[in-house]
Protein backbone atom coordinates (compact mmCIF):
# COMPACT_ATOMS: atom_id res chain seq x y z
CA UNK A 1 0.00 0.00 0.00
CA UNK A 2 1.50 3.60 -0.97
CA UNK A 3 2.50 5.38 2.04
CA UNK A 4 0.92 8.76 1.85
CA UNK A 5 2.18 12.18 3.48
CA UNK A 6 -1.05 12.63 4.86
CA UNK A 7 -0.98 9.17 6.28
CA UNK A 8 2.71 10.43 7.99
CA UNK A 9 1.39 13.60 9.15
CA UNK A 10 -1.80 12.30 10.58
CA UNK A 11 0.08 9.50 12.40
CA UNK A 12 2.57 11.97 13.64
CA UNK A 13 0.55 14.49 15.37
CA UNK A 14 -1.17 11.45 17.07
CA UNK A 15 2.02 9.85 18.23
CA UNK A 16 4.58 12.92 18.27
CA UNK A 17 7.44 10.60 16.57
CA UNK A 18 9.76 11.44 14.23
CA UNK A 19 8.53 11.93 10.34
CA UNK A 20 10.78 8.80 9.08
CA UNK A 21 9.84 6.88 12.03
CA UNK A 22 6.25 6.66 11.58
CA UNK A 23 6.83 6.35 7.69
CA UNK A 24 8.59 3.19 8.32
CA UNK A 25 6.08 1.77 11.19
CA UNK A 26 3.18 2.84 8.56
CA UNK A 27 5.72 0.95 5.63
CA UNK A 28 5.57 -2.02 8.01
CA UNK A 29 2.03 -2.09 8.65
CA UNK A 30 0.66 -1.61 5.69
CA UNK A 31 -0.89 1.63 6.18
CA UNK A 32 -2.81 -0.05 8.96
CA UNK A 33 -2.35 3.28 11.97
CA UNK A 34 -3.38 1.15 14.71
CA UNK A 35 -0.80 -1.49 13.78
CA UNK A 36 1.88 1.26 13.11
CA UNK A 37 1.26 3.05 16.31
CA UNK A 38 2.23 -0.53 18.01
CA UNK A 39 5.27 -0.87 16.25
CA UNK A 40 6.41 2.62 17.33
CA UNK A 41 5.89 1.62 20.86
CA UNK A 42 7.73 -2.20 20.06
CA UNK A 43 10.85 -0.44 18.70
CA UNK A 44 9.99 2.53 21.47
CA UNK A 45 10.32 -0.06 24.58
CA UNK A 46 14.05 -0.80 24.38
CA UNK A 47 14.78 2.76 24.59
CA UNK A 48 13.08 3.07 27.19
CA UNK A 49 15.92 2.63 30.12
CA UNK A 50 18.19 5.11 28.53
CA UNK A 51 15.71 7.75 28.93
CA UNK A 52 14.90 6.66 32.56
CA UNK A 53 17.57 9.50 33.96
CA UNK A 54 15.97 12.72 31.97
CA UNK A 55 14.22 14.85 33.98
CA UNK A 56 10.87 15.03 33.54
CA UNK A 57 9.87 18.30 35.33
CA UNK A 58 6.74 19.46 32.87
CA UNK A 59 3.49 17.38 32.76
CA UNK A 60 0.28 18.42 33.69
CA UNK A 61 -2.41 17.42 36.51
CA UNK A 62 -5.82 15.46 36.18
CA UNK A 63 -8.94 16.10 37.65
CA UNK A 64 -11.91 14.08 37.97
CA UNK A 65 -14.87 13.82 39.83
CA UNK A 66 -17.86 10.62 40.41
CA UNK A 67 -20.59 13.23 41.67
CA UNK A 68 -20.11 15.75 44.58
CA UNK A 69 -18.41 13.23 47.12
CA UNK A 70 -15.18 11.50 45.64
CA UNK A 71 -12.66 13.35 43.74
CA UNK A 72 -9.16 12.63 42.21
CA UNK A 73 -6.14 14.14 41.16
CA UNK A 74 -3.36 12.09 39.08
CA UNK A 75 0.36 13.47 37.82
CA UNK A 76 1.83 12.51 34.94
CA UNK A 77 4.99 14.59 34.32
CA UNK A 78 7.41 14.57 31.14
CA UNK A 79 10.62 16.34 29.29
CA UNK A 80 8.80 18.81 27.51
CA UNK A 81 5.75 20.63 27.61
CA UNK A 82 5.28 20.25 23.97
CA UNK A 83 4.63 16.53 24.51
CA UNK A 84 2.30 17.34 27.41
CA UNK A 85 0.04 18.85 25.26
CA UNK A 86 0.36 15.46 23.16
CA UNK A 87 -3.47 14.03 22.82
CA UNK A 88 -2.23 10.47 23.62
CA UNK A 89 -0.86 11.86 27.10
CA UNK A 90 -3.46 13.16 27.62
CA UNK A 91 -5.60 10.27 27.12
CA UNK A 92 -3.65 8.56 29.00
CA UNK A 93 -3.72 10.70 31.97
CA UNK A 94 -7.41 11.24 32.07
CA UNK A 95 -7.71 7.09 32.01
CA UNK A 96 -5.36 7.31 35.06
CA UNK A 97 -7.63 9.79 36.86
CA UNK A 98 -10.46 7.98 36.13
CA UNK A 99 -9.49 4.88 37.31
CA UNK A 100 -8.91 6.27 40.69
CA UNK A 101 -12.02 7.54 40.94
CA UNK A 102 -13.67 4.40 40.32
CA UNK A 103 -11.80 2.04 42.53
CA UNK A 104 -8.83 3.50 44.68
CA UNK A 105 -5.31 2.13 44.19
CA UNK A 106 -5.34 -1.15 46.93
CA UNK A 107 -2.88 1.25 49.42
CA UNK A 108 -5.33 3.97 49.01
CA UNK A 109 -6.29 3.86 52.85
CA UNK A 110 -2.74 3.35 54.08
CA UNK A 111 -0.79 6.65 53.15
CA UNK A 112 -3.31 9.43 53.85
CA UNK A 113 -4.14 11.65 50.72
CA UNK A 114 -1.61 12.37 48.63
CA UNK A 115 0.30 9.41 47.15
CA UNK A 116 3.94 9.34 45.89
CA UNK A 117 5.01 7.75 42.54
CA UNK A 118 6.99 5.41 44.38
CA UNK A 119 4.27 3.72 46.14
CA UNK A 120 4.24 0.33 44.39
CA UNK A 121 0.25 -0.09 44.50
CA UNK A 122 0.09 2.77 42.29
CA UNK A 123 1.95 1.78 39.41
CA UNK A 124 0.80 -1.69 39.66
CA UNK A 125 -2.99 0.05 39.72
CA UNK A 126 -5.71 -1.31 36.39
CA UNK A 127 -5.96 1.69 34.64
CA UNK A 128 -8.08 -0.63 32.32
CA UNK A 129 -7.20 -2.75 29.16
CA UNK A 130 -5.04 -5.32 31.59
CA UNK A 131 -2.69 -2.47 31.54
CA UNK A 132 -1.01 -1.12 34.88
CA UNK A 133 -0.19 2.43 35.50
CA UNK A 134 3.63 1.39 34.87
CA UNK A 135 2.79 -0.26 31.43
CA UNK A 136 0.99 2.84 30.37
CA UNK A 137 4.10 5.03 30.93
CA UNK A 138 6.25 2.72 28.92
CA UNK A 139 3.79 2.65 26.47
CA UNK A 140 4.05 6.06 26.55
CA UNK A 141 8.39 6.83 26.20
CA UNK A 142 7.77 3.70 23.34
CA UNK A 143 5.49 6.28 21.24
CA UNK A 144 6.19 9.67 22.26
CA UNK A 145 9.97 9.45 22.48
CA UNK A 146 10.54 10.91 26.30
CA UNK A 147 11.34 10.15 29.49
CA UNK A 148 7.78 10.09 31.89
CA UNK A 149 6.51 9.13 35.11
CA UNK A 150 3.53 8.41 36.68
CA UNK A 151 3.35 11.33 39.43
CA UNK A 152 1.59 11.49 42.46
CA UNK A 153 -2.45 10.79 43.32
CA UNK A 154 -4.57 12.05 45.39
CA UNK A 155 -8.00 10.89 45.92
CA UNK A 156 -10.48 12.33 48.75
CA UNK A 157 -14.32 10.28 49.67
CA UNK A 158 -16.68 11.93 51.91
CA UNK A 159 -18.28 10.04 53.82
CA UNK A 160 -21.46 11.34 55.85
CA UNK A 161 -23.17 14.95 54.97
CA UNK A 162 -20.84 17.03 52.78
CA UNK A 163 -19.26 17.67 49.48
CA UNK A 164 -16.02 17.74 47.44
CA UNK A 165 -14.53 21.13 46.28
CA UNK A 166 -12.40 20.90 43.15
CA UNK A 167 -10.05 23.48 41.22
CA UNK A 168 -7.84 22.68 38.28
CA UNK A 169 -5.98 25.64 37.07
CA UNK A 170 -6.60 26.70 33.52
CA UNK A 171 -2.99 25.42 32.43
CA UNK A 172 -3.17 22.07 34.39
CA UNK A 173 -0.06 22.44 36.21
CA UNK A 174 -2.39 22.60 39.40
CA UNK A 175 -4.89 20.99 40.89
CA UNK A 176 -7.02 21.23 44.15
CA UNK A 177 -9.54 18.86 45.89
CA UNK A 178 -10.31 19.45 49.04
CA UNK A 179 -13.43 18.08 52.05
CA UNK A 180 -15.90 19.93 53.17
CA UNK A 181 -18.37 17.98 56.22
CA UNK A 182 -21.92 19.45 57.17
CA UNK A 183 -24.07 17.70 59.87
CA UNK A 184 -27.31 18.02 57.31
CA UNK A 185 -27.03 16.30 54.15
CA UNK A 186 -29.58 18.91 52.34
CA UNK A 187 -26.90 21.67 53.13
CA UNK A 188 -24.74 20.37 50.58
CA UNK A 189 -27.39 21.37 47.98
CA UNK A 190 -27.08 24.72 49.08
CA UNK A 191 -26.25 27.44 46.10
CA UNK A 192 -23.46 29.09 49.12
CA UNK A 193 -22.50 26.03 50.43
CA UNK A 194 -21.35 25.07 46.86
CA UNK A 195 -19.95 28.41 46.19
CA UNK A 196 -17.74 28.41 49.63
CA UNK A 197 -16.26 24.45 48.53
CA UNK A 198 -15.35 26.26 45.09
CA UNK A 199 -13.75 29.34 46.79
CA UNK A 200 -12.19 27.40 49.62
CA UNK A 201 -10.57 25.16 46.52
CA UNK A 202 -9.20 27.98 44.79
CA UNK A 203 -7.85 29.88 47.71
CA UNK A 204 -5.20 26.49 48.18
CA UNK A 205 -4.53 26.51 45.03
CA UNK A 206 -3.68 30.20 45.46
CA UNK A 207 -1.98 31.02 48.67
CA UNK A 208 -1.11 26.98 49.14
CA UNK A 209 -1.62 25.98 53.18
CA UNK A 210 0.36 23.52 54.95
CA UNK A 211 -2.48 22.12 57.33
CA UNK A 212 -6.05 23.06 57.96
CA UNK A 213 -5.49 24.64 61.37
CA UNK A 214 -2.85 25.64 63.47
CA UNK A 215 -3.44 23.05 65.39
CA UNK A 216 -2.11 20.43 62.90
CA UNK A 217 1.24 22.00 62.05
CA UNK A 218 4.05 19.51 62.92
CA UNK A 219 5.65 20.16 65.82
CA UNK A 220 9.27 19.87 64.35
CA UNK A 221 8.34 22.49 61.36
CA UNK A 222 6.97 24.56 64.32
CA UNK A 223 10.29 24.12 66.27
CA UNK A 224 12.54 24.79 63.70
CA UNK A 225 10.36 27.94 62.62
CA UNK A 226 10.70 29.37 66.58
CA UNK A 227 14.16 28.92 66.29
CA UNK A 228 14.42 30.83 63.51
CA UNK A 229 12.63 33.12 64.80
CA UNK A 230 14.18 34.09 67.82
CA UNK A 231 18.13 33.68 65.83
CA UNK A 232 16.54 36.32 64.25
CA UNK A 233 15.30 38.78 67.31
CA UNK A 234 18.92 38.17 68.85
CA UNK A 235 20.56 39.46 66.23
CA UNK A 236 18.14 42.57 65.47
CA UNK A 237 19.19 43.17 69.16
CA UNK A 238 15.85 43.08 70.64
CA UNK A 239 16.18 42.77 74.58
CA UNK A 240 16.06 39.52 76.12
CA UNK A 241 13.10 39.65 77.95
CA UNK A 242 10.95 41.42 74.97
CA UNK A 243 12.18 38.06 72.46
CA UNK A 244 9.50 35.83 73.12
CA UNK A 245 6.59 37.66 72.87
CA UNK A 246 8.34 38.50 69.52
CA UNK A 247 8.71 34.38 68.53
CA UNK A 248 5.07 34.72 69.02
CA UNK A 249 3.80 37.22 67.10
CA UNK A 250 5.85 36.26 64.37
CA UNK A 251 4.41 32.21 65.11
CA UNK A 252 1.11 33.88 64.66
CA UNK A 253 2.15 35.40 61.72
CA UNK A 254 3.54 32.41 60.22
CA UNK A 255 0.28 30.52 60.82
CA UNK A 256 -1.84 32.97 58.61
CA UNK A 257 0.70 31.92 55.66
CA UNK A 258 0.58 27.85 55.63
CA UNK A 259 -2.61 27.23 57.77
CA UNK A 260 -5.73 27.81 56.07
CA UNK A 261 -8.02 28.64 58.09
CA UNK A 262 -6.25 31.96 59.32
CA UNK A 263 -4.95 32.83 55.91
CA UNK A 264 -6.42 35.67 54.41
CA UNK A 265 -9.48 35.26 51.97
CA UNK A 266 -8.17 35.65 48.46
CA UNK A 267 -11.19 37.35 47.53
CA UNK A 268 -11.21 39.92 50.40
CA UNK A 269 -8.75 39.70 52.67
CA UNK A 270 -10.17 42.11 55.49
CA UNK A 271 -11.78 38.61 56.47
CA UNK A 272 -9.61 35.01 57.27
CA UNK A 273 -11.25 31.80 55.82
CA UNK A 274 -12.36 30.69 59.20
CA UNK A 275 -14.42 33.59 59.41
CA UNK A 276 -16.09 32.95 55.82
CA UNK A 277 -17.10 29.37 56.68
CA UNK A 278 -18.60 31.06 59.94
CA UNK A 279 -20.53 33.48 57.61
CA UNK A 280 -21.48 30.43 55.59
CA UNK A 281 -22.46 28.08 57.89
CA UNK A 282 -25.05 30.63 59.33
CA UNK A 283 -26.25 31.07 55.85
CA UNK A 284 -27.53 27.26 55.62
CA UNK A 285 -28.03 27.29 59.13
CA UNK A 286 -25.53 24.26 59.37
CA UNK A 287 -21.77 23.80 61.12
CA UNK A 288 -19.32 23.22 58.15
CA UNK A 289 -15.73 22.02 58.89
CA UNK A 290 -13.14 21.35 56.16
CA UNK A 291 -11.54 18.20 56.20
CA UNK A 292 -8.82 16.76 54.26
CA UNK A 293 -7.39 18.65 51.09
CA UNK A 294 -4.71 17.72 48.50
CA UNK A 295 -2.75 20.26 46.25
CA UNK A 296 -0.63 19.02 43.14
CA UNK A 297 1.37 21.53 41.74
CA UNK A 298 3.11 20.25 38.24
CA UNK A 299 7.24 19.62 39.36
CA UNK A 300 6.96 21.15 42.62
CA UNK A 301 9.07 17.74 43.50
CA UNK A 302 11.24 17.35 40.50
CA UNK A 303 14.88 18.11 41.71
Amino acid sequence: MAITAQMVKELREKTGAGMMDCKKALQEADGDEQKAIEELRKKGLSKAAKKAGRSTSEGLIALEQKGDKTAALVELLCETDFVARNDMFQDTLKAMAESVVAAPPACGADHGVVHQPTDECWLNHDVGGGKSVADKVKDLIAVLGENMQAGRYARIEVEGAGIIGSYLHMNSKIGVIVELKCLKAESADHEEFQALAKDVAMQIAAASPVCVASAEVPQDLLDRERAIFRDQALTEGKPENVVEKIVEGRVNKYFKEICLLDQPFIKDDKKSVSQLIKEVSKTVNDTIEIGRFARLQVGEDAE
